[in-house]
């Protein structure tokens, strides 16, 4: 059986929300597949370290490499691993989700470019990165939408809504989770009865500032920290429409997942979230970083019961394409 070696940022145990590499090995391991996953050093030059090693270690197996590629500085792990990859003749996979990734393509030299070049596949989860990457004359795209398993999310059709609004990210300045708090204000000028929820583990110290915002104003604004799937699929019950506030996106799970279980979607217009969201037809689209526009979106759900009805069930439909079982055949061909 081939034994695939993913590397990803592991960091599940330590508090962070999970990635590719903690959810899509357990998956395919399912169908057959063997994998074997690093790193979980909390450390970043040990968290390096330990992939580096993981490659050279398992050279003479001459295992497939599977590598998860983000735009942030975790970018750099990537190209590294890839480098040491093609350096020793070792197949290896990019699998891209970094929302920013076509900046770091466009600041990168052509011997850097030439390692994404010269991989087996680079997996994109969009078209609106297949779109972006199509300038860079890379021969290896492979479409692989994320995936979510629909038979976890019980659908709930919305209609008559209730201005409680969910939120469901890492809290991180590039998500701009105080745009939720902006937005919140606004409501609450019409709707006083307004209530928010932001659902996410700490990443920047942006939860603190925001906690401190809240205890200042009084607003009413829950932040129950980092939660199962399970957990926060239970409270999304309560709420009646879910904010996406980002400034760069590609086609982000929590927004897929708030689709399924019938939330109609109010996201900024950002990166690939108009490929994932129509306007007006499965989801409302405002400019990215605007909490008036995205106030006045929230407030015609609340006022029109017939399109809020008309996203949650649309929005549903469209999630459908991404369902596991429509999606990991893709995976199976590609990883055979």
């Amino acid at each position: 059986m081939k034994r695939i070696l993913y590397i990803g940022n592991k960091l599940e145990k330590h508090g962070a929300a999970p990635t590719s590499v903690d959810t899509l090995p357990d998956l395919l391991e399912k169908e057959g597949l063997n994998f074997k996953t690093v790193s979980s050093f909390r450390n970043k030059p040990l968290r390096l370290i330990h992939m580096l090693w993981s490659v050279l270690k398992n050279l003479n197996m001459k295992e497939l490499v599977l590598i998860d590629t983000y735009s942030t500085t975790n970018f750099w792990y990537a190209v590294l691993c890839g480098k040491v990859c093609l350096q020793l003749n070792v197949p290896y996979i990019f699998i891209l989700h970094g929302g920013n990734l076509k900046k770091r393509f466009d600041e990168s030299s052509n011997s850097i470019l030439n390692v994404f070049r010269k991989a087996d596949h680079c997996v994109v989860p969009s078209s609106f990165l297949m779109d972006q990457l199509s300038e860079y004359s890379f021969k290896n795209l492979r479409f692989i939408p994320n995936s979510i398993d629909l038979s976890f999310y019980d659908f709930k059709t919305r209609k008559d809504l209730a201005p409680k609004i969910l939120w469901v990210r890492a809290l991180d300045e590039v998500y701009n989770p105080l745009l939720a708090i902006k937005v919140l204000e606004h409501l609450l000028e019409n709707y006083p009865k307004t209530e928010l929820c932001m659902v996410g583990p700490e990443k920047d110290g942006s939860r603190k500032k925001i906690k401190k915002i809240v205890e200042e104003k009084k607003l009413p604004v829950k932040l129950p920290g980092k939660l199962s799937k399970e957990e926060w699929i239970r409270l999304s019950r309560e709420y009646d429409v879910f904010i996406n506030t980002t400034t760069i996106d590609n086609t982000p799970v929590s927004v897929i997942e708030a689709m399924a279980l019938g939330l109609p979607v109010v996201s900024t217009n950002v990166g690939g979230i108009p490929y994932l969201i129509e306007d007006g037809e499965n989801g409302l689209l405002v400019g990215s970083n605007d909490p008036e526009s995205m106030a006045k979106a929230i407030e015609s759900l609340i006022e029109d019961p017939e399109l809020a009805n008309k996203l949650s069930r649309k929005g549903r439909e469209k999630v459908e394409s991404f369902d596991w079982e429509r999606v990991k055949s893709l995976w199976l061909d590609l990883l055979a």
